[in-house]
């Protein structure tokens, strides 16, 4: 029977090849590159190697409507999808332009849940976004080798030094931890939270679990 250790060391792994991947999905071609890969690791996940695979093609769907409608839009906003639930960050100018990237992100099918928390800013300068991919580092490094928080079910991303969690926890506790992770980081001004437990009905209900709640 394979030991906590084993276990550890494959979510490791994976965790890495994930990390690896997000570096190329910073263009719209990277992201189908990277939404493609992915599933190699999606065994690993909550949501399976399905909802992985209908997540990589929502994100997928969702880009190519924001590079049509606006280049500068795709490089303003931040995806982060789970079980069909897309939580969309950032910032943009005026209200127009974050209206129309929510209803984007509804249109693919497969999407359950269209979380907003775009700010309406002319955004940061290179300070900031340097501050961002610093938390963002460092958070994504202390879930991945905290040996309590199966990281990979957790999508993160700082925006202006507020950090925003998506994704499956295994209990509130673990929940909790990452919370309290997330807040030590340095920089980071306040944590919002998007994750779901595992046993939660609305995981039960989605298509992309075939019918369970994971595990």
């Amino acid at each position: 029977m394979p030991t906590k250790a084993v276990f550890r060391t494959a979510r490791l792994g994976a965790g890495l090849a994930v990390g690896l991947l997000a570096l190329a999905a910073c263009t719209p071609a990277g992201v189908v590159v990277g939404g493609a890969a992915s599933a190699g690791v999606a065994a690993s996940e909550e949501r399976g190697i399905k909802g992985a695979a209908d997540d990589a093609v929502i994100r997928v769907k969702i880009n190519e409507a924001w590079v049509k409608e606006d280049f500068d839009t795709f490089n303003r906003l931040n995806l982060q999808i789970y079980e069909g639930r897309v939580l969309v960050s950032g910032r943009v100018p005026d209200q127009a332009q974050a209206d129309k990237a929510v209803q984007a992100a509804w249109q693919p099918d497969g999407v359950r849940e269209v979380i907003n928390e775009i700010e309406i800013s002319e955004g940061g300068g290179l300070n900031d976004f340097a501050n961002d991919t610093l938390i963002n580092a460092r958070l994504d490094a202390d879930l991945l080798f905290d040996g309590d928080v199966d990281s990979i079910n957790y999508s993160t991303r700082a925006v202006a030094g507020t950090v925003y969690l998506l994704g499956v926890a295994q209990d509130r506790a673990e929940l909790d931890r990452v919370f309290r992770i997330a807040r030590d980081v340095p920089n980071v001004k306040r944590v919002i939270s998007h994750v779901i437990m595992k046993d939660d009905p609305r995981r039960i209900a989605n298509p992309g679990n075939g019918g369970n709640s994971g595990g």
